[in-house]
């Protein structure tokens, strides 16, 4: 099964004075979906909304949900910690089941590991996500500490070797990671369970120090632009 991709799909923002339109603000822009944020429903919940309102806004708009994002950083967390992560993992891909979602999507978080025990972090996650009836989304991030390219997730989630987890590829991402097209190109569809098609700011690789960017440059062409099939 090919996966889903959004063009970013706009957030809810629930917590904010506009939610109870902002989902119809989509529609009315023409989105197909929205993405749920694990924060969507804390500002809801600090706005003294409830989870059921949030759900409410966005049935209300008509719109299908594109995917529902995790509380981050199960993946190194240990004892009463990953304890409550987990439990907010569970809480989140409940959500996205009674949306008729199939996935949630998570960010690695911060910190580091060894990549047995990374591996068996997330076998456990893709259980507990699999058992509900959604598959992870994971994602690398250009600024983490240890998996911060595709080559890195893609051995990670190999090592897992979960059914209910694949990649989250962020176009923003591959290419402040100095990611190539030709790299892309290299992942099955089945090793994908969603993507994010993000835009790289004006000037991002002259501005920072940018993994390969040389070779991103080379890659990705255009001026301060990086179409996605370009070489």
């Amino acid at each position: 099964m090919l996966p889903t991709l959004f063009a970013r799909a706009p957030h809810v923002d629930a917590g904010l004075h506009a939610a109870p339109g902002g989902a119809g603000g989509g529609r009315r822009t023409g989105w197909d979906a929205v993405e749920l944020r694990r924060i969507d429903f804390l500002r809801a919940r600090e706005a003294g909304k409830t989870d059921g309102d949030v759900s409410g806004w966005v049935k209300a708009s008509g719109l299908a949900v594109a995917c529902v994002g995790v509380e981050m950083g199960w993946l190194h967390a240990e004892g009463q910690e990953r304890a409550r992560l987990l439990g907010v993992f569970a809480e989140s891909c409940a959500t996205a089941k009674a949306f008729g979602c199939p996935r949630v999507m998570s960010a690695v978080g911060p910190g580091q590991g060894d990549l047995a025990a990374s591996a068996a972090s997330v076998r456990e996650a893709a259980g507990i996500a699999q058992a509900i009836g959604v598959r992870l989304a994971f994602e690398f991030a250009h600024s983490a500490a240890q998996l911060n390219t595709l080559a890195r997730m893609r051995e990670l989630l190999a090592r897992a070797g979960h059914p209910g987890v694949g990649l989250l590829l962020d176009t923003y991402h591959i290419v402040r990671s100095g990611g190539t097209a030709r790299e892309v190109e290299d992942v099955a569809p089945s090793e994908i369970t969603y993507v994010q098609f993000s835009d790289v700011p004006p000037g991002a690789l002259r501005r920072r120090s940018t993994r390969g960017a040389s070779r991103a440059q080379a890659q990705w062409r255009g001026e301060e632009a990086r179409p996605v099939c370009g070489r």
